[in-house]
């Protein structure tokens, strides 16, 4: 089947083999990170494949079927052959939009970050709805979510947060959903029940590995230390183990309070630092960090990618796309596959 070659099978498997054998070499766990990163790709590409086999697989039962029943001119196999029809074309047409993923760290974990925008308390809390949903939609895809930084809100929800989303072509995927995301509904905080438009912010970045050299100098940095706020544990709330890393001639600010030691927030922190100096110097396409300057828009009305309405009728819309769904629970639930093809497929 000419399928294999077309989602480059042959080399999936011969990537697996290679995994597979730096993972049985000795002093492989003596490196955990590294090892865990081996370790995801596999399952990654074992995934993949499985997917792949699978699709075959329920190609040839259909195939077989549909035979049979000419053969018995048994009309009754019609229905399920139609419904395996399109279920294979929706597989198919997911693995197909895989390959749209060309871009030179479409394959990497993703950073995401929220924030709330105008809204006060409901635009914190729709953070939180934000932070659900994105965590929903990781788990489907087996991928692990790290949450790097968090900051509380002032009497319900979270101000802003930030989590890392580890699993092959997470950054690929979630790189559709920077924007500005719009929430309308009646507010719970509300006594009088009326209705309320909050918006808060999705800044998704690539996470990069030490490979990707960005010149960064000490001096354009400053460094600061404070107690982690929220849950974490004991320890991390009695020491000024949280970093926070302002780079002084682009502004940008990155922090991480959620590891023990002061040391790992910091690591996590330059991380987090290297990938948005990245992504800025490919979105204003200079060549030195030093001119780099951020585009900021306003978490508020007119910037939005997408509108999540609860009232006065239920429907999710993303405004680039014009794809939609009426079905605001399930994407609330984690099902946004459909608006990151559409996405994906638009060439946006």
């Amino acid at each position: 089947m000419k399928w294999g070659l077309h989602f480059d099978i042959a080399r999936l498997k011969g990537e697996i083999e290679e995994l597979e054998q730096k993972s049985a070499e000795d002093g492989f766990w003596d490196d955990l990170e590294n090892s865990q990163k081996v370790l995801q790709r596999t399952k990654g590409l074992k995934t993949k494949v499985e997917r792949y086999e699978r699709l075959v697989s329920d190609c040839e039962d259909l195939k077989t079927l549909n035979e049979l029943g000419m053969e018995e001119q048994d009309a009754g196999v019609i229905p399920e052959i139609g419904d395996g029809l399109q279920k294979l074309s929706e597989i198919l047409e997911k693995l197909k939009l895989e390959t749209l993923l060309t871009k030179p760290y479409d394959k990497n974990n993703a950073i995401l970050t929220l924030h709330a925008g105008a809204g006060g308390t409901e635009a914190q809390d729709w953070v939180q709805m934000l932070l659900r949903m994105y965590t929903r939609w990781a788990e489907k895809h087996d991928y692990a979510v790290n949450t790097l930084d968090f900051l509380d809100g002032d009497e319900a929800g979270i101000k802003s947060v930030t989590i890392n989303i580890i699993g092959e072509n997470a950054y690929g995927f979630l790189r559709s959903e920077s924007g500005v995301h719009r929430l309308v509904r009646i507010s719970p905080f509300d006594a009088s029940g009326r209705r309320h438009t909050s918006f808060a912010s999705a800044e998704v970045m690539p996470e990069l590995n030490d490979e990707i050299k960005i010149d960064i100098n000490p001096e354009d940095l400053r460094v600061d230390t404070y107690r982690a706020s929220g849950a974490g544990g004991q320890h991390i709330n009695k020491t000024e183990s949280a970093i926070r890393i302002t780079h002084i001639p682009t502004g940008v600010v990155v922090s991480c309070q959620t590891q023990r030691s002061q040391f790992q927030n910091r690591d996590t922190a330059m991380t987090m630092l290297r990938s948005k100096l990245m992504d800025l110097k490919e979105r204003e396409h200079k060549d030195k960090i030093e001119d780099l300057k951020g585009i900021q828009l306003d978490i508020g009305w007119g910037s939005q990618i997408r509108s999540y309405v609860f009232c006065p009728y239920t429907l999710v819309k993303d405004h680039r796309t014009n794809y939609e769904m009426g079905d605001v629970n399930a994407v609330m639930d984690g099902d946004i596959d459909k608006f990151i093809i559409a996405f994906l497929a638009s060439g946006v």
